[in-house]
């Protein structure tokens, strides 16, 4: 049996995140190309690991049909080059699935059944929209388990204003505005770019190349957001300016186990403290990374205080927002999101996971004064999922409280 060891995240990579539609840079990419191309190249700049020595492949999808299914671990380590003997499995958990894939992945290596694990995840939701082909227990409502509507996100989040009347709208579109800022301006200070994959595009105007995420407004304004139809409710406060758009892409990770790591001359930029995941009302989903956040703190024995950066799922404005009154963070605390989210960057449901973890890491490397960072996302039906990492950069890393 494998020593146990430290579960160690070696390097993660993700396509530019396009958006879903028939007008979407994606609309002619098969869903299995996009990881398949997220796993090359983030094999191609780790050539230091022997690809015989992946235990396993782990994929996350939440629609999983069509070019999304076949156990899109498998079918994607064959892809990708891998040995026929490195095994691999599909994980679906909606939003969070590329976190459980890690999660989930790296419980095996602390139990020491394995060593190297890829794990990732994709949506096109071009393709593949959320819900399409399923069909919810009628149990659902007629036993009123939850509301008629609460397996509509935006629902979810108009209840999120509904419950909190602190959570205004303006507060929910100054944060969508900041989003797109700070990650035109994430850009523009080359932060982002080198954990991009470019993909090959190809369309009736010839072929192409996808450089950059194609949903990003920089010059959005407040008076622009305030004119925004809310299509979820009359008058309601969730818009498109607010939330994250429909999007394709996929993400891919390398976790390790502290051991091989340094046998393998592998890098390791943070180092796993603790998980945890959470259930909250499916009507109210948005709240779920506050219980799975205090989960994961109590897990590791660490207090909100102790978290020096955090990388937070934008799903809705008034998700992050919620979360951030719980725990008494101010809206542009800048630790927060450093470079910007999903609002414009884009949310492809079950890769979003490993996104939040690279952009964390490359901050880390930035920020050796902060030890320990936080990648936290709601869920739909009513979940929430956090794993806390520590900074190997950091003069404590692995002394121990």
């Amino acid at each position: 049996m494998a020593e146990r060891a430290d579960v160690v995240f070696v390097d993660g990579v993700r396509t530019p995140f396009g958006r879903a539609g028939e007008k979407g840079m994606y609309w002619n990419t098969r869903a299995d190309d996009l990881v398949v191309k997220a796993m090359v190249g983030l094999l191609e700049r780790n050539p230091n690991l022997p690809k015989d020595r992946v235990d396993e492949v782990a994929i996350a999808a939440t629609t999983q049909q069509g070019d999304q299914g076949l156990t899109l671990g498998r079918t994607a380590a064959i892809l990708a080059g891998l040995p026929m003997s490195v095994p691999g499995y599909a994980i679906d958990r909606m939003c969070a699935g590329a976190m459980t894939a890690v999660t989930t992945a790296g419980s095996g290596i602390a139990f020491g059944q394995y060593d190297v694990v890829i794990a990732g995840g994709v949506e096109h939701m071009g393709r593949h929209p959320m819900g399409e082909g399923a069909d919810p227990n009628p149990r659902f409502l007629s036993e009123k388990l939850v509301a008629m509507d609460a397996l509509n996100m935006g629902n979810t989040a108009e209840r999120l204003h509904d419950r909190f009347p602190a959570l205004t709208k303006e507060r929910s579109d100054r944060f969508g505005m900041r989003s797109q800022q700070k990650v035109a301006a994430a850009y523009a200070s080359g932060d982002i770019q080198p954990d991009l994959v470019p993909i090959s595009l190809r369309s009736e105007a010839g072929w192409g190349l996808a450089t950059e995420d194609e949903g990003m407004r920089p010059a959005t304004t407040m008076e622009g957001l305030a004119t925004l139809k809310t299509p979820f409710r009359p008058h309601g406060r969730v818009s498109a300016g607010n939330a994250s758009p429909l999007t394709d892409g996929a993400t891919a990770s390398i976790l390790a186990s502290s051991v091989a790591a340094k046998e393998l001359g592998l890098t390791t930029k943070m180092r796993m403290v603790s998980f945890g995941f959470a259930g909250v009302e499916p009507e109210v989903m948005g709240i779920g990374p506050i219980p799975s956040t205090e989960r994961a703190l109590r897990n590791a024995g660490l207090s909100i205080e102790d978290i020096g950066l955090f990388e937070l799922n934008e799903a809705f404005a008034v998700q992050v927002l919620s979360f951030l009154d719980h725990f008494g963070i101010a809206d542009e605390d800048p630790r927060v999101n450093q470079w910007g989210g999903a609002i414009a960057i884009g949310h492809p449901l079950a890769a979003s996971g490993v996104r939040l973890m690279t952009q964390l890491a490359r901050q880390f490397e930035q920020h050796p004064e902060v030890r320990y960072g936080l990648t936290a996302m709601c869920v739909g039906l009513g979940q929430g999922g956090s794993v806390i990492w520590e900074n190997p950069h950091h003069k404590k890393y692995g002394k121990g409280r």
